[in-house]
């Protein structure tokens, strides 16, 4: 029998690696770290295949002791601390280098998510433009959900008045924020075609779109700050 080989031991992991596997530890996900560093999942991932991450320690550094110290678990209140310590890389001749961002993803059955923390929300959100336009070609569609502090609403938690007018489908944060989901496949959602023409009109700014349909149906105040959204599309019957 020809003798067996040895396998390689793997190679030491990366200071983000070791941060990540941290903050996995404490409670998070791959997924709640990319959002928390406005990266897409994959890149966390090659954290662990490809020593990628070198870039990202300072702000995983700052959010690992945001979570020991201080008991912070919520996404978008980590990656507002994470955001400032955030550098872009930069090419040989010094000029800030492009960020590959991810294709718009729509499964056949018409299945789409697309999330914008604060740091996205700050510049209207503009990674989930595509994934609405692409949703109104296809005639898809879409529900939201919206967060924002308690006050910025219009209606009580559970009212009738607003959608989804059932306390299920409202979520309570300790920072006195809420999330409220509007549309879903059992109402039969909004019309993607709408939101895209409403982003359109407002120049590209998917929050500004959404802030205004809201204040418009009489859901939220003029002066509320949306410091969350994400956008769900699927295939009507």
């Amino acid at each position: 029998m020809p003798p067996r080989t040895r396998r390689r031991p793997a190679p030491p992991l990366n200071e983000a690696a070791r941060l990540a596997d941290q903050l996995q530890a404490a409670g998070l996900t791959k997924r709640d770290i990319a959002r928390i560093i406005n990266r897409d999942p994959s890149l966390v991932s090659q954290f662990y295949t490809r020593n990628k991450g070198a870039a990202f320690v300072p702000a995983l550094t700052h959010v690992l002791t945001a979570v020991q110290t201080a008991g912070i678990t919520d996404p978008t209140e980590l990656a507002a601390i994470a955001a400032p310590r955030i550098t872009r890389r930069t090419t040989a001749s010094g000029t800030r280098a492009r960020v590959r961002t991810k294709a718009v993803l729509i499964t056949p059955t018409g299945t789409g998510t697309g999330r914008a923390g604060a740091q996205a929300i700050a510049s209207g959100s503009a990674r989930l433009r595509p994934l609405i336009a692409e949703a109104a070609r296809q005639q898809l569609r879409l529900a939201f959900t919206v967060r924002m502090l308690k006050t910025g609403y219009v209606h009580a938690s559970g009212s009738r008045t607003d959608s989804p007018g059932i306390r299920r489908d409202v979520i309570q944060r300790a920072d006195h924020t809420e999330e409220r989901s509007y549309g879903s496949a059992t109402t039969g959602g909004f019309d993607a075609t709408d939101l895209a023409r409403r982003v359109d009109a407002a120049g590209g700014d998917v929050t500004a779109a959404v802030h205004q349909w809201l204040v418009e149906t009489g859901r939220i105040h003029d002066s509320a700050h949306i410091t969350h959204l994400e956008i769900r599309t699927w295939r009507p019957r």
